[in-house]
C-alpha cells in the first residue's frame, strides 16, 4: 500500500505541475452540471429526491399559510350570532370560511343542545384531522434530510473502492486519468447529498414551526368557542 501510495503522489505532483499553464490560461474549465454528471448514477436519486422535496415544501407552505389567515373578527360573529339564538348563520359563516378554525367551530356548532363533553370532544376531533392534513408531506421531507447524504455517503464509499480497484490494477502506471472518476464520484456525491439534506432539514422545521402556530390557534379559539358555551344565560 505504502508503494502505491508513493507512486500516486508522484504521479499527482507530475500531472498537476503540467496542468498549472493550462489552468493558468482559463483553458481548464468545468460547470456545475459536468461535475454533476461526474457524480455517476448515485446523483439520480440525489436530485429526485431534491425535487420532489421541492415540490413539497412548497405545496405545503401555501396549505399551511392559507390555514393561518383568520379573520379576527370571526370569533366576535360567531358569539354574536350564538347570542342571537342565530345557529343557522353562524353555521353558514363557518362553510364560508375556508380554514381550519371555522371547520371546528361548525361542528361545535352543529352539536349545540349535546353535554359539553360531546362537544369538546367533537371539535378536538376535528382539529386533529385539520392538524394531520397539515401535516402531510412532513415524514417524506424528514425522511430526505436523512436519506439524502446517506446516499451521498454510498456514493462515495463507491467512489473510493473503484479508486483503490484502479490503482490495484494500474501497476506502476498509475495516471491520475485512471483515478479522477472515482475520486470524483467520492466527492461530489457526499456534497449532493449533504446539500439536499440540510435543506429537506430546513424545510421541515420552517414547516413544522408553522404548523406549531397553527395549532397554537386552534387551542386558542376551541376554548373560547367552550367558554362561549359555558357563559350562564340571563
Amino acid at each position: 500500500m505504502t508503494y502505491y501510495l508513493s507512486l500516486l503522489q508522484i504521479t499527482l505532483s507530475e500531472n498537476l505541475n503540467d496542468l498549472e499553464p493550462l489552468a493558468e490560461q482559463g483553458e481548464i474549465t468545468m460547470s456545475y452540471w459536468e461535475l454533476a454528471f461526474k457524480g455517476g448514477w448515485v446523483m439520480i436519486p440525489i436530485a429526485v429526491l431534491s425535487i420532489v422535496a421541492v415540490y413539497i415544501f412548497a405545496e405545503r407552505y401555501f396549505a399551511i399559510k392559507k390555514a393561518e389567515k383568520v379573520d379576527i373578527n370571526f370569533m366576535n360573529k360567531i358569539k354574536d350570532y350564538i347570542h342571537d339564538d342565530k345557529i343557522d348563520s353562524a353555521i353558514t359563516l363557518c362553510q364560508s370560511t375556508d380554514n381550519p378554525v371555522a371547520k371546528m367551530i361548525e361542528k361545535g356548532i352543529s352539536r349545540i343542545g349535546r353535554p359539553l363533553n360531546d362537544i369538546n370532544a367533537a371539535v378536538e376531533n376535528v382539529g386533529k384531522l385539520e392538524i394531520y392534513k397539515l401535516e402531510k408531506g412532513l415524514p417524506f421531507l424528514a425522511t430526505v434530510a436523512g436519506a439524502a447524504p446517506m446516499i451521498g455517503f454510498l456514493g462515495t464509499v463507491m467512489g473510493m473502492i473503484r479508486a483503490f480497484y484502479d490503482m490495484s490494477t494500474a501497476g506502476a502506471n498509475i495516471d491520475v486519468s485512471l483515478l479522477s472518476s472515482g475520486i470524483y464520484t467520492a466527492m461530489i456525491t457526499t456534497m449532493a447529498g449533504l446539500m439536499v439534506g440540510i435543506m429537506a432539514f430546513l424545510a421541515y422545521n420552517a414547516l413544522v414551526a408553522k404548523v406549531e402556530k397553527v395549532v397554537f390557534r386552534l387551542e386558542a379559539n376551541t376554548t373560547e368557542f367552550m367558554d362561549l358555551l359555558n357563559e350562564p344565560v340571563n
